[in-house]
């Protein structure tokens, strides 16, 4: 029980940062790819309707909150104990990295 107190050290740290960018870049390119036939390319139409694009949007999020569930869920089942401290933190990151995604992904 020694090892739960103790912090992640900035290396552990720094490598949790390039996994989570790699997760999220895959995720990312994954998710629009999947969505790609959804939602209108041409935002300025005369007869434009909410409805498609937010279909879009819907779907991107729950994919993305489920391959999000899925990997803290492994990754707390599978990491050594000193470093599942981490995970929490990646885990709400990648929340809000939900919302931040819909930017580029109708760009």
């Amino acid at each position: 029980m020694a090892d739960v107190s103790q912090k992640s050290s900035k290396e552990s740290l720094f490598v949790g940062l390039l996994l989570f960018v790699a997760f999220e870049t895959v995720a990312f390119y994954g998710l629009q790819y999947l969505t790609s036939g959804l939602g209108e390319s041409n935002q300025m139409q005369p007869e434009n309707t909410i409805v498609s694009n937010w279909l879009k949007t819907m779907v991107f999020f729950v994919l993305h909150l489920a391959l999000v569930i899925a990997a803290m869920l492994v990754l707390s089942n599978k990491l050594p104990r000193h470093y599942r401290g981490q995970v929490m933190g990646w885990f709400y990151l990648a929340l809000l990295m939900s919302f931040v995604l819909l930017i580029p992904l109708f760009g």
